[in-house]
């Protein structure tokens, strides 16, 4: 892990979480631009944190220009085809980056701040991974799902965040709700996978990081 700093990728990440209800309160989450600038930022910043691994870094360099190439032809042209693409490069491209990171976390060998940023990366990736996922979804087939704030149209990116996250923490508020079959398929699957990760790998590596550092 000599080569890899996930503080990089966590910034991107904490960026975009933090930065996408920010421009929604302020009332410009109907300005496209500044939507795909943070995405951007994510995906040029989330590269650097792929570095040390050489096959990873082609792929995620080639999602991110795919995706910024998609977001820059949605913003300027009316055709949803565009939205779909720079959906898919995102997923992508997160995709590569919680497998690179995974990996790290879990099969390296030192015991240090910078793999348990790492685990932290991993559960904020599976956050974005589904809200992406529903996102498309939603995009694909419109009435999936149903709650405050959804309207007729697919959703501001901001909600799928907030539900994402909500659904991954099990909170469930019940504002907003899956419908359709695989509304819920994905819900489930993602409750399942957020409380697997935290139970077993995040305490693990907690439990691994103070026992070394009360043996050193």
């Amino acid at each position: 892990m000599g080569n890899t700093n996930f503080f990089y990728l966590l910034g991107a990440l904490l960026f975009l979480l933090l930065g996408t209800p920010l421009i929604h309160d302020l009332g410009m989450g109907s300005e496209p631009m500044l939507r795909a600038t943070i995405y951007s930022v994510l995906l040029l910043v989330g590269i650097w944190s792929l570095k040390g691994g050489r096959h990873y870094f082609i792929a995620g360099m080639t999602f991110a220009v795919l995706g910024i190439a998609c977001n820059v032809l949605a913003v300027n042209l009316d055709a949803i085809i565009f939205q779909y693409c720079s959906l898919l490069a995102m997923l992508g491209f997160l995709i590569v980056a919680i497998s690179f990171t995974l990996g790290q976390v879990v099969f390296g060998t030192e015991m240090n701040v910078n793999r348990l940023v790492g685990a932290i990366c991993v559960f904020l990736l599976l956050g974005l991974i589904w809200s992406f996922a529903y996102a498309l979804l939603e995009l694909a087939a419109p009435g999936s799902f149903t709650g405050s704030g959804l309207g007729e149209g697919p959703g501001d990116d901001s909600i799928w965040l907030y539900f994402s996250f909500v659904t991954l923490t099990t909170l469930g508020y019940g504002d907003i709700s899956p419908v359709s079959a695989m509304a819920r398929s994905l819900a489930s699957m993602q409750a399942v996978a957020g409380q697997f990760y935290i139970a077993v790998l995040v305490a693990g590596l907690v439990s691994a990081y103070i026992s070394e550092r009360r043996g050193s």
